[in-house]
This record gives structure tokens, sequence and C-alpha cells, in this order.
């Protein structure tokens, strides 16, 4: 093995670099919040945060299941409207400050496709650029959706949101049966 690696030392450096770039950095599992009817591929564990805050004229609890990995910010956030009729209204305002969150616009990239969600006009798949509290460049990539008067933000943010990665958490989410 020695005499090999001194031979073709190329080989074995080649053989190592392929080796560690085929390690996992993200480690996929699936989560279903607390509280919700939902099921997401979270790459992480994530932690679980709550706040009330004003959504489509009323006041709601937003939860919200996330996790960090490389500087990128995987979240899933829910909150319940009182009635049908809030439900477009709240779809939108999530997806306002999605952008404006980030001081960017939002570009729609498709429709959501959700497995169990109740259709909606207002159900999109975008992407974002913009940037964060201290000035550095920041993407996103965020779907928005409902099932009855549960609406939905899934998001993945940061300085670089690999397409692979926002792909995968995105169709890993799904509605119990």
């Amino acid at each position: 093995m020695t005499r090999l690696r001194m031979v073709f030392p190329w080989l074995f450096a080649s053989v190592s670099l392929w080796c560690a770039a085929c390690t996992p950095a993200l480690n996929w599992r699936e989560v279903q919040p607390e509280g919700s009817d939902v099921f997401a591929m979270f790459p992480c564990k994530p932690e679980r945060y709550a706040r009330k805050l004003p959504l489509a004229g009323e006041a709601v609890e937003m939860r919200m299941s996330s996790c960090v990995v490389d500087g990128v910010t995987y979240a899933l956030a829910y909150a319940s409207v009182s009635e049908p009729g809030r439900v477009d209204a709240a779809l939108v305002e999530l997806r306002n400050a999605a952008a404006r969150n980030l001081g960017g616009a939002t570009q729609e990239t498709g429709n959501a496709t959700v497995p169990g969600m109740t259709p909606n006009e207002r159900a999109r798949r975008v992407s974002v650029a913009g940037s964060g509290a201290r000035g550095e460049p920041l993407q996103e990539q965020a779907v928005f959706f409902a099932k009855g008067l549960r609406v939905f933000q899934a998001s993945v943010v940061g300085p670089k949101v690999s397409s692979e990665a926002a792909d995968t958490f995105i169709a890993g989410l799904r509605f119990a049966s």
C-alpha cells in the first residue's frame, strides 16, 4: 500500500478529496412540528418558537420550527386565521413580509404544490434577493401555502442558498393523511 501511495500520490489525494466531498453536510430527517398536521424534511434538528403577531387583520400565534446549517436557515412557520376570507390575505402578507425583511422583491418561481394542501391561487413559491440587518447579501427560497384555515411559510435563507437543498426542503413538505 505504501509503495502504491508513493507511485500514485495523485490517486490517493483524489480519492481522499472525493470521499470528503461525499460526506453529507446535511443530515435530513422528517419532522412534524408540534400542533401541526404537516411534515417537513429538515437538514438538522429544528428548534421551536412561537410569538403573537398581526396577520390578515387579527392577532395570531405564529409557530416556527427552524435550524441552521453552514449559515443557512431552514424554517417552517404556520398560523391559523379565524375565517376562510382571511386565508388569501394572510398568504399575501407573509409573502410581502419575506421580501420586506430582506429589503428585496419577490420573484415568483411557480405555484406551491404541497401534497394535501388546500388549493389556493395565492399559494406560491418565490425567491428573494436582498440583504440582512448588517447589509450582508442574503437569498431566500420560500413557499407559501394553506390547509383549511392554517397558513404556512417554508423558507431557506442564507448568504448563498443551494437550489438542491432548497428543492429538497420544499419537496419534503406534506400533510398527514
